[in-house]
């Protein structure tokens, strides 16, 4: 058995110690995409009581849009009032009550990683995750003898991983 190399020594001890570094920003990087698989869904968010004035004679859609409500539809319209899901408008006053829901305040913090952009200052927090994973992916194949049978059965491995993901992608 061949020893390995002194680059694919540095490369493993490299790909260890960042992989340690990195084990809390992957653990929260999981458990925040998790949550926003349901981010269309009431799912473990918090109702909170809005009372907003806006201006008076709004019909129909022009309601949902200057509440800044997703998915706004009317229910129904009695007199003045005009109801939708969580709550009513007022024709006459401008007057709104609704139930804005979100996230418990920690996991809206978490889940803003994946909605950051470069205007963010955690967009270099992203990038420098991103480049990590990427280098994860490619020393991995470092971490065993070249020609030996352990990586030739992960690069199988490997390429079911991307078969699937495009199977997935395409469905």
């Amino acid at each position: 058995m061949s020893k390995p190399s002194s680059s694919a020594r540095q490369v493993r001890v490299i790909h260890r110690y960042l992989g340690f570094f990195l084990a809390g920003i992957m653990a929260l990087y999981a458990i925040s995409g998790i949550v926003m698989i349901f981010r269309n869904t009431d799912y473990l968010k918090v109702g909170k009581p809005v009372v907003q004035t806006v201006g008076p004679g709004l019909e129909g859609d022009d309601i949902g849009r200057t509440l800044r409500l997703r998915d706004f539809r009317v229910e129904r319209t009695e007199g003045d009032l005009v109801y939708f899901a969580d709550g009513s408008y007022n024709t006459a006053t401008g007057e709104a009550h609704y139930v804005k829901k979100s996230l418990p305040f920690v996991l809206d913090r978490m889940t803003h990683l994946h909605k950051a952009t470069t205007n963010d200052p955690l967009y270099f927090l992203n990038m420098f995750f991103g480049i990590s994973l990427l280098f994860f992916v490619v020393s991995a194949f470092w971490m065993y003898l070249p020609g030996g049978p352990i990586l030739r059965k992960g690069l199988y491995f490997t390429l079911g991983g991307i078969v699937l993901t495009l199977v997935m992608l395409f469905v």
